[in-house]
């Protein structure tokens, strides 16, 4: 009874929510979200600059995230690189002291605060020619706007950038008295017109006061309350910029530091300063408001303007705008033509004749066009997540809850969904596309939880990584050592499935091919795996069978192979020489080398070698008989098998420890390439060994084993942002919410662009040799008119 209910259950889901439906809702879904996003910026304002400076929550209890755009976190040479050259000015007391010293750390992480304590300091930088100076000014009078008044004089140099704020010296001199307020708001109207005239050239920030913590002040300090210091705040926003309400040329009011102060004012050490790591937080808020428009970090989405297009972007554009005219155009002319057909009747048999059948060409445009029409609506949606400044993007912030309570969610999923094999072989097409699923969504929740912070993770991750590689080895050697294939329809319709959705976000996101690593790295080790075998001799199974020496030849083969792997592995001269000829330097260079392209073949170098070599003892002691796949028989007799299964779960454990206990990256990374096949092959001998184990698989793991590929691809632009580096975020507020719906898009979208993919390999990729020359033919044509066009686009950013 309960397998029935189960069986029933699962079919009730599926009768009532199938995948066309899922995606028409995500459809639906996508439409409200962008139309709703649109009408939010264009009434409340897309500047993220305002969000950046007044708005945020802590993410634990170091890490600011603004609202609704992602902080960069500036390194020293960062930080010069942006001020260079430049002149930054402190004017205040002593919390706008303490800011300008974080913010000089982050150029010079070697200064110490020492100087007078009520007086100017000044700070230099000659490497960069950066200056950035103190001024003390602890309350709003006379001095403070003689100063400011000084600046806006014409011979005068401005500073390129002024930060200032003062209050609480006000209150405490004068006790807190009413009248001290209104001589502030007076001072502070004589002041607001000076600011606002050097707002036309410099950026100015007005720097709210920071809430105080009352019980820890001293008695020289009682009378600065909170409510004081809000009333002082009301003052100073309600006056500056009055006079420019409609004029670009504003002091920028920063008021996030309140927001920060409320969380932390309690950790002070006397109740009036902010600790360190606060003042470090707004010291990097400054920086981002100012360097990013200028440094465009890619995880740096607050104040940064939206990209221009590029000319390749605007020629896919137009491409995918006359595909979907194109489509709408012959759809309805089919249409037109089928209704006639259908009503046109044979006046002689009474019989109603059969539509006319439309010639192969047109149809087959068709299916093309209709290819491209979704396929250019989906890029829309790509471009409008991570390039338009439309849907907000937020930091990654590690926790081990965040990644290890899906994993449980998933595998309860995984187990809920088991079914039957169709056939029991070991490594079978069902148990490879679970394999791949499982291993794809842990792969995705370490990637959208952050996890790689957390090396323990990160070293299980790059198993899993080897693991795809591991499985590409052995999937491609077995299909040649079997079919004897090397004909060059295979060859296309691989790498087609493979690249194809990869060279069209290169053209559309304005990526490197490299940028997605993951690609090239199978890409090459697929025609590696291929050039090994079809070279001669051709060693394939049906001949190795007629005599034993062709297994040595093969072996000698694969010999060579690990050979050439080692001696590219320790000479990154040899290698980066091969790939920095035209034209493999253009698919495999990042930031200008091929160092990136080394690290990532390097990391994983012998597992592709592990699983060929696997592929081919397995197939030897298939055919031999030597190894029982009968269903529910285990893998080997008994004994062996009991034997081989409690070896393979001490190694499988050995590696898990070895890889927790994991201290610095560098060193595991180098032990990884040698050791990860250890936990690989321990797998397919726990799942493989027990003949029940191998007769049952889960199809929710193998439905998204099937998508894989597109699913590790999509992920880096619209579930991921700012090309991997934050979360998308499509309903702001509700964290669990928002990743419940953006990742029900995303898979929906993963799985359409599968399907794409498969139709046009079919159209672009045909069986005719004839017809297929001709289609590469195009092919490279398409790609000589995209290297021109880049050349072009090069050429005018230089």
């Amino acid at each position: 009874m309960a397998a029935l209910a189960y069986t029933g259950g699962k079919r009730e889901i599926n009768y009532y929510f199938s995948v066309r439906s899922a995606k028409a809702l995500a459809l639906g879904a996508v439409l409200l979200l962008t139309a709703c996003h649109a009408a939010s910026r264009r009434y409340r304002g897309g500047d993220t600059c305002e969000y950046l400076l007044s708005s945020g929550r802590f993410l634990g209890e170091k890490v600011w995230q603004p609202h609704s755009c992602m902080m960069h976190k500036y390194k020293n040479s960062e930080a010069k690189n942006c001020l260079i050259d430049k002149h930054v000015v402190f004017i205040g007391d002593s919390r706008i002291r303490q800011l300008f010293y974080s913010f000089i750390k982050l150029i010079n992480p070697q200064v110490k605060e020492e100087g007078i304590k009520h007086g100017n300091i000044p700070f230099e930088d000659k490497s960069a020619s950066i200056k950035v100076d103190f001024l003390w000014y602890p309350e709003v009078n006379g001095s403070m706007r003689q100063r400011i008044k000084s600046w806006t004089e014409g011979s005068v140099a401005k500073p390129h950038i002024i930060v200032v704020g003062a209050a609480t010296w006000s209150i405490k001199i004068h006790n807190g008295s009413n009248e001290a307020l209104a001589q502030y708001k007076i001072n502070i109207t004589s002041i607001a017109p000076l600011l606002e005239k050097l707002a036309i050239s410099s950026d100015v920030y007005w720097v709210l006061q920071d809430p105080v913590y009352e019980d820890m002040l001293s008695e020289s300090r009682k009378m600065i309350t909170n409510e004081k210091i809000d009333a002082y705040n009301e003052a100073a926003v309600r006056i500056l910029n009055s006079s420019s309400r409609n004029s670009k040329a504003k002091v920028k009011v920063f008021s996030v530091s309140k927001l920060i102060a409320q969380e932390t004012i309690m950790k002070s050490v006397d109740g009036l300063h902010l600790p360190e790591s606060s003042r470090d937080t707004n010291a990097m808020i400054l920086m981002n408001v100012y360097c990013n428009k200028i440094m465009k970090p890619i995880d740096g989405s607050c104040c940064q303007p939206q990209p221009p297009l590029t000319l390749i972007q605007k020629i896919a554009f137009c491409f995918f705008t006359l595909s979907i005219i194109g489509y709408l155009i012959i759809s309805l002319i089919h249409r037109n033509n089928y209704r006639k057909n259908k009503s046109c009747t044979d006046l002689e048999s009474g019989e109603e004749k059969k539509p006319a059948i439309s010639t192969p060409n047109v149809s087959t445009l068709e299916m093309l066009l209709h290819c491209f029409c979704k396929l250019g609506l989906i890029m829309t949606y790509f471009y409008l997540c991570d390039r338009a400044n439309l849907f907000m993007k937020e930091n990654k912030f590690y926790t081990h809850s965040s990644f290890f309570i899906p994993i449980v969610y998933i595998l309860v999923l995984g187990v809920f969904y088991t079914e039957n094999t169709k056939e029991t072989k070991v490594l079978n097409r069902e148990q490879t596309d679970e394999w791949k699923g499982w291993m794809q969504l842990v792969i995705l929740i370490y990637h959208i939880s952050g996890a790689s912070t957390f090396l323990p993770v990160y070293m299980h991750i790059r198993v899993l990584v080897a693991a795809y590689l591991f499985q590409t080895g052995y999937g491609h050697f077995s299909y040649f050592w079997i079919k004897g294939d090397f004909g060059v329809y295979r060859v296309c319709q691989v790498l087609f499935r493979l690249n194809f959705l990869v060279v069209v976000l290169c053209i559309v996101m304005d990526r490197p091919y490299q940028f997605y690593y993951f690609v090239p790295l199978v890409t090459v080790w697929f025609m590696i795996i291929y050039a090994t075998l079809a070279v001669w001799p051709q060693i394939v199974q049906k001949k190795a069978n007629g005599n034993c020496l062709w297994h040595f030849g093969l072996l000698l083969k694969l010999i060579c192979l690990l050979t050439c792997i080692y001696f590219l592995s320790y000479s990154q001269g040899a290698f980066e020489k091969i790939f920095s000829f035209w034209p493999l330097s253009k698919c495999f260079e990042l930031n200008g080398n091929v160092y990136e392209w080394w690290f990532r073949w390097k990391l994983d170098r012998y597992v592709v070698f592990h699983g060929m070599l696997f592929a081919f003892i397995y197939l030897a002691l298939q055919k031999h008989q030597m190894i029982s796949e009968g269903k529910g028989d285990p893998l080997f007799s008994n004994r062996v098998s009991n034997v081989l299964l409690f070896i393979s779960i001490v190694s499988f454990l050995t590696y898990s420890i070895w890889a927790s206990s994991c201290k610095n990256k560098t060193e595991c990374n180098e032990l990884h390439p040698s050791v990860s096949v250890v936990q690989i092959l321990a797998f397919i001998l726990i799942r493989n060994i027990p003949g029940y184990v191998r007769s049952v698989y889960s199809s929710f793991f193998a439905w998204f084993g099937k998508i894989s590929l597109e699913l590790f691809i999509c992920q880096y632009h619209i579930w991921l942002a700012a090309d991997t580096k934050g979360i998308l975020v499509l309903i702001p507020g509700y964290p669990m919410f928002n990743v419940l719906v953006s990742t029900f898009i995303f898979v929906c979208v993963a799985h359409e662009i599968s399907q794409i993919t498969n139709d046009l390999a079919q159209i672009v990729v045909p069986k005719d040799n004839s017809t297929l020359l001709k289609r590469l033919l195009c092919i490279a044509g398409f790609f000589s008119g995209l290297h021109f066009f880049s050349a072009m686009q090069d050429q005018s950013r230089h």
